[in-house]
C-alpha cells in the first residue's frame, strides 16, 4: 500500500499539477511554465500565491472544478441539515433520516486530503525553507481554520503525519489537534504582530488580499472560537484562550469578516446546487424567523412558489427534516416550501454569487457574550456582547434602519408554530431580548439561538455549536433510518472513511481506540462534553 495522499515525496508534484492545471476554481493567469520546470528552485512568489489561493478555495469546498458536488458531499448533505438550515426534498437524501452515505463521506476527506492540504503543507514547507515567515505566519492560520473543520466532523484525523512520507499514517487524537492549533496560533499571532501593516500574498489572498492586520484580527478570533468549543472539557484552558484572545483583539466590526472570494470562476457552491432543487428552509427557521418577524427572513430565504399555502399570513414556509420517502414528492414539495434567498441562485434567476462566509463580528460578539456569562474578562457584559452581536448580524444582513434593529434587539415577540402539516409547535419560548433575570441556561440558549441565525448557512460552525451546547433547540425528525438514532437523538460525527479502512487499516483501527472503541456516528467527540441536565 503507497499511501500517496499523505506522502511528502507526492505533495510537491499533486500541488504543481494543480496549480497547473486549474479548472474552474479561481481565475488566476495560466502558468506557461512545463511542469517539469516549475519546481521549488525557480518558483516564483505569485506562483506560491496561487498555491495558497487554490487551497483557500478547495479547502473550503473539495477539488478544483468540482466545487459544488465536493460542497454538497462535505457540507450541505450533513451539516446544512443537522443545524436544521435545510431539509432535504430529495428521495434519494437518507442523510436527513441519520443515515450516513458512505461514498459521500469517503468523497469528503479525499477531497480534502487529497487537494487541499497537500497545497496548504506545500505552502508552509516551502514559505518555512525559503525563510518567508510572514506568509509563513498566515498559512498556519488557515491550517487551523481547515483542519478545525475537519476533526469537528470526524473527531480524530490525520494532522500532525500529514506528508510523513510512511505507508501508514497515524490520527491524531481531537484533544491533541486542539492544543496543537492553540500553539500553532500563539506561533503564528507573535510573527503577525510583529509585521503589522505589511501584506503576505497580495491579491492571491482570497480572504484579506493579504492585509497582516486582517489575518491577526481574524486569528486572535479564530482562537476565541476555538477556546469556546472546549469550554466544557477544558474550562480552565477554554478561559485562558478566550481572554488571551480577546485581549489581543478580535472582530469589533463588519469590516473584519472574513469572506472568501467569489469569481465568475470559483463560485459560492449554492449558486449551482440551489438548481438541483433538493433542499428546502427548514421548519426551525420558519418558527424562529417569522415568531421574531427578523428582517433576516426575506435575505436568507425566498417566496413559497406556492406562496402562503398554510394560511397562516407569511409566503416563507419550511418543512420539517426527516420526511420519510413515502411521503416525498420533490415536485410539489419545492413548491410548497422555500428555497435560499435570492443572493444564493443562479445568476439566471437573479443570484449575485456572494462572497463565502468564514467568520464574522457578530460570531465574536457572541462567543464573547458567552464568556462573560461565565465571568471571564470579555470586555462588556454578556447582555451588552449579545446586543451588539445581533446588531452586527443585522447591519451586515439588511438595509434595516437603526430604530428597527434596536426595536427588534428589544423584542418580546418569541417563535411560532410554523402551523404545519406535522402540527409543529414552536421550536422554543425564548425572546430576542436578554432576559436579565432568567436562569444561566436560559441566557445561553438565547446567544447560541442568536447565533445560529447569525452564522446561516456557515452550517458546520453551527451544528458544531448545537453538538457542544444542545441549541437552539432544533425539531426532532420525522422519521430515523438509523436504528442507533431515534428522531429524538442527535447525530453526534461522521465515521472513518472506507478507503481508510482500505489502505490505512491499522492508523484507523488505532484511531478509534481513541474514540472509545467503537466507531459509530454516536460517539460524541472529546469537546462535545457538557453535562446532563
Amino acid at each position: 500500500m503507497n499511501n500517496a495522499k499523505y506522502n511528502l515525496s507526492g505533495v510537491l508534484s499533486v500541488c504543481l499539477l494543480a496549480l497547473i492545471t486549474i479548472v474552474g476554481c479561481t481565475d488566476f493567469e495560466e502558468l506557461n511554465t512545463p511542469d517539469n520546470e516549475l519546481i521549488a528552485d525557480n518558483l516564483e512568489s505569485s506562483q506560491l500565491g496561487q498555491a495558497f489561493a487554490q487551497s483557500q478555495f478547495v479547502g473550503m469546498y473539495g477539488n478544483p472544478g468540482a466545487a459544488p458536488g465536493a460542497f454538497q458531499l462535505s457540507q450541505s448533505l450533513y451539516s446544512d441539515i443537522y443545524a436544521q438550515y435545510f431539509a432535504t426534498t430529495a428521495t434519494t437524501f437518507d442523510s436527513d433520516q441519520y443515515v450516513e452515505i458512505g461514498r459521500w463521506t469517503n468523497g469528503a476527506w479525499n477531497y480534502f486530503y487529497g487537494s487541499a492540504a497537500p497545497q496548504l503543507e506545500f505552502v508552509e514547507d516551502f514559505t518555512t525553507e525559503q525563510g518567508m515567515e510572514v506568509e509563513n505566519a498566515v498559512a498556519r492560520v488557515w491550517r487551523v481554520q481547515l483542519y478545525h473543520r475537519m476533526t469537528d466532523y470526524f473527531g480524530p484525523i490525520i494532522y500532525s503525519e500529514f506528508g510523513n512520507g510512511e505507508t501508514s499514517v497515524a490520527y491524531d487524537s481531537q484533544e491533541e489537534v486542539y492544543n496543537n492549533f492553540f500553539a500553532v496560533l500563539d506561533s503564528a499571532v507573535t510573527v503577525l504582530e510583529a509585521n503589522t501593516g505589511q501584506n503576505a500574498f497580495g491579491n492571491n489572498d482570497q480572504v484579506f488580499e493579504g492585509s497582516v492586520d486582517q489575518w491577526l484580527t481574524f486569528a486572535n478570533s479564530l482562537r476565541l472560537r476555538l477556546a469556546m468549543r472546549v469550554r466544557y472539557v477544558s474550562p480552565d484552558l477554554a478561559q485562558t484562550e478566550a481572554e488571551k484572545a480577546v485581549a489581543a483583539g478580535v472582530m469589533q466590526s463588519n469590516a473584519d469578516n472574513a469572506t472568501l472570494l467569489t469569481t465568475p470562476n470559483s463560485r459560492n457552491p449554492y449558486t449551482t446546487i440551489t438548481d438541483w432543487g433538493e433542499f428546502r428552509m427548514s421548519s426551525a427557521m420558519e418558527s424562529t424567523l417569522e415568531g421574531y418577524e427578523d428582517p433576516r427572513m426575506g435575505k436568507y430565504f425566498s417566496q413559497a412558489v406556492d406562496g402562503d399555502a398554510d394560511g397562516d399570513g407569511s409566503p416563507y414556509e419550511g418543512m420539517r427534516n426527516g420526511l420519510p420517502v413515502s411521503q416525498k414528492d420533490q415536485s410539489a414539495l419545492n413548491a410548497a416550501y422555500s428555497d435560499m434567498g435570492v443572493d444564493w441562485l443562479n445568476d439566471s434567476r437573479g443570484g449575485t454569487n456572494p462572497r463565502i462566509r468564514i467568520m464574522s463580528s457578530a460570531e465574536a460578539y457572541f462567543l464573547r457574550a458567552e464568556g462573560a456569562l461565565l465571568g471571564w474578562a470579555m470586555n462588556g457584559s454578556a447582555q451588552e456582547l449579545y446586543e451588539q452581536g445581533i446588531r452586527m448580524s443585522l447591519m451586515e444582513r439588511t438595509d434595516a434602519s437603526s430604530s428597527a434593529i434596536d426595536a427588534y434587539v428589544a423584542g418580546n415577540d418569541t417563535p411560532i408554530s410554523p402551523d404545519d402539516v406535522w402540527d409543529t409547535p414552536a421550536m422554543t419560548d425564548i425572546p430576542v431580548a436578554f432576559d436579565t433575570g432568567g436562569s444561566m441556561e436560559r441566557k445561553l440558549e438565547q446567544i447560541i439561538t442568536q447565533k445560529w441565525l447569525a452564522l446561516y448557512p456557515n452550517s458546520k460552525e453551527a451544528w458544531a455549536e448545537f453538538r457542544r451546547t444542545g441549541y437552539p433547540k432544533l425539531y426532532p425528525r420525522i422519521n430515523s433510518l438509523n436504528p442507533d438514532i431515534p428522531v429524538t437523538g442527535d447525530f453526534q460525527r461522521l465515521t472513518f472513511v472506507e478507503d481508510e479502512y482500505a489502505d490505512n487499516r491499522e492508523a484507523v483501527m488505532n484511531a478509534i481506540e481513541l474514540l472509545g472503541g467503537e466507531d459509530e456516528n454516536t460517539i460524541k467527540l472529546w469537546w462535545d462534553a457538557k453535562p446532563e441536565n
